[in-house]
Formats: structure tokens, C-alpha cells, sequence
């Protein structure tokens, strides 16, 4: 795998890599090709660097689990990580490293508002399924919050995740499968070119999702609704 992305056009999408399953290193290696930016989630710089990728930005709150009984314990573990996080920054120079430790937001999350904060326009996001059930829901209907802020992906091995605007329109082949997932309700989703199409209709978590669609034809899929946030699930299964 290449350990240096080329690309340096801010208009490009970031990466940011989390810390749940691994995506195949094909994958990765295209997205690192085309990232201007690599942002590498609190634990997971371990695993990254395995890989031989070099890494821009390693954002996290670094917490350490403890009691009260652990102090000493603590303090040794905090030593080790500091030594860490000099060996890093020697290793990855130049490299930023972001500590956020406010627990009202996931590491993800802080991540998008670094990035916001930066003007980026767009992320590709990689190992954030997968693993831990709750944080694979908590990653996908995160990203809701940032409609209007930041055009977010979720890729790993089998689809891609992202917020559909109001009106959406793609060129897909025929049998392509495709999800509609509503992030609470959603009303007014009509569709073109599915095989189960949507007519004015409302989808609804945990009692009516569009999943498991397909594209009908070669052609243009159009989807529109009124109101709500609706992801679109592209797989690849």
C-alpha cells in the first residue's frame, strides 16, 4: 500500500479512518490516492501505522480507563502515552495532533467539526462499521447532524453511506441494490427507476424501511422527498 497520498486540492474529500472493521487495503489505497487530508481516530493510529500510511492529523480525548485505587497505575500509563505520542510525531512529521477530550461528542464527530472548522466541503470516512454494533449506529445516523455543513460518505468492503439531499439523481446499472434508510421519519419519497418504487410515500425506523431495493434499469435513478433525513445505502454484495 502506497504510504503517502498525493492529491493536496482542499475541493477533494478528506479521509478520516475510525477504529472499527478494516476495509480491504485496495480500498484504502484508492481513497488515500485522493485524499488531501488523513485523519486517523485516537486508538486506531496503531493499526494504521502498521500499514506504512502517513498520517496528517491523529485526533482523539487519549483517555485512559481507571478507578481511584489506579492512580499510580494511571500515572504510569499517562508516561507511556506521552512517550507515544513524541515517537509519533517524530515518526509522522509533520503531523497535528488534536486533543479533544469533551465526551458530549463522539470521536467521530469532533473529527467533522475539525474538518468544518478546516473548510473542507466533503469526507470519505473508512473503518466505521462493524465492531461494536453501537457505535456502527451511532457512526451512520451521526451524520445527519451535519447536513447543511459537510458532505459525508461511510465506506467500508460493501457499501457506501451517505445523506441524500431532497432531490437526488445518479446514473446506476441495472440490479444495482440499493437501501433507503430513514434517520427517524421521512415523508414524501418518491423514486424513479427502483424495482419497489416509492410514490409519495413515508418511511419510518423500525417500522418501514426501503432496504433491499435494486436499481430497475441501466439509467438514471431520481429520488425526492418532502421531509426528514433519508440515507441511501449503495451495496455492493
Amino acid at each position: 500500500m502506497s504510504s503517502h497520498h498525493i492529491i493536496r486540492d482542499q475541493q477533494e474529500p478528506a479521509l478520516i479512518i475510525a477504529n472499527g472493521e478494516a476495509c480491504n487495503n485496495e480500498l484504502l489505497g484508492q481513497l488515500l490516492e485522493w485524499s488531501p487530508l488523513v485523519i486517523v481516530l485516537d486508538s486506531a493510529i496503531n493499526r494504521v501505522l502498521e500499514l506504512g500510511i502517513k498520517v496528517d492529523v491523529l485526533l482523539g480525548d487519549f483517555d485512559v480507563q481507571r478507578t481511584d485505587s489506579e492512580v499510580q497505575l494511571l500515572n504510569e500509563q499517562n508516561t507511556k502515552r506521552a512517550v507515544n505520542l513524541e515517537k509519533i510525531k517524530e515518526e509522522q512529521y509533520p503531523i497535528e495532533i488534536v486533543h479533544t477530550p469533551d465526551q458530549n461528542k463522539t470521536d467521530l464527530e469532533k473529527a467533522f467539526d475539525y474538518l468544518i472548522g478546516r473548510g473542507f466541503p466533503a469526507v470519505n470516512v473508512v473503518w466505521a462499521t462493524g465492531r461494536r454494533a453501537d457505535h456502527t449506529i451511532t457512526n451512520i445516523t451521526n451524520i445527519v447532524r451535519f447536513r447543511d455543513l459537510l458532505k459525508i460518505v461511510l465506506i467500508d468492503d460493501y457499501s457506501k453511506i451517505f445523506l441524500l439531499p431532497n432531490t437526488y439523481e445518479k446514473w446506476y446499472p441495472a440490479q444495482t441494490p440499493i437501501s433507503l434508510i430513514p434517520v427517524g421519519e421521512v415523508t414524501g419519497i418518491t423514486t424513479q427507476n427502483l424495482k419497489y418504487e416509492l410514490h409519495h410515500e413515508s418511511l419510518t425506523i423500525g417500522y418501514r424501511t426501503g432496504s433491499s431495493n435494486e436499481v430497475l434499469q441501466d439509467g438514471l435513478v431520481k429520488i425526492t422527498y418532502q421531509n426528514g433525513d433519508l440515507l441511501m445505502m449503495e451495496c455492493n454484495d
